[in-house]
């Protein structure tokens, strides 16, 4: 596993608190929940691409 999906996740963290905190405090906050939604389907599917290669070397290291 690499360093920077960290850094992306924490990068995607930062920027969805910001627009969090501004859209919640700009009377919108409908669509400062969509953006909650949609950053955490994004790093959900970031989550599943890995441990979807770290099955695939498991696989291929024991044979199977």
């Amino acid at each position: 596993m690499n360093v920077d999906l960290i850094f992306k996740i924490a990068a995607i963290g930062i920027l969805v608190t910001v627009l969090n905190q501004v859209l919640a405090r700009a009377g919108r906050d409908e669509q400062a929940t969509m953006v909650t939604l949609t950053a955490l389907v994004v790093v959900l599917m970031m989550v599943v691409q890995e441990i979807a290669k770290l099955f695939a070397l498991v696989k291929s290291l024991f044979g199977l």
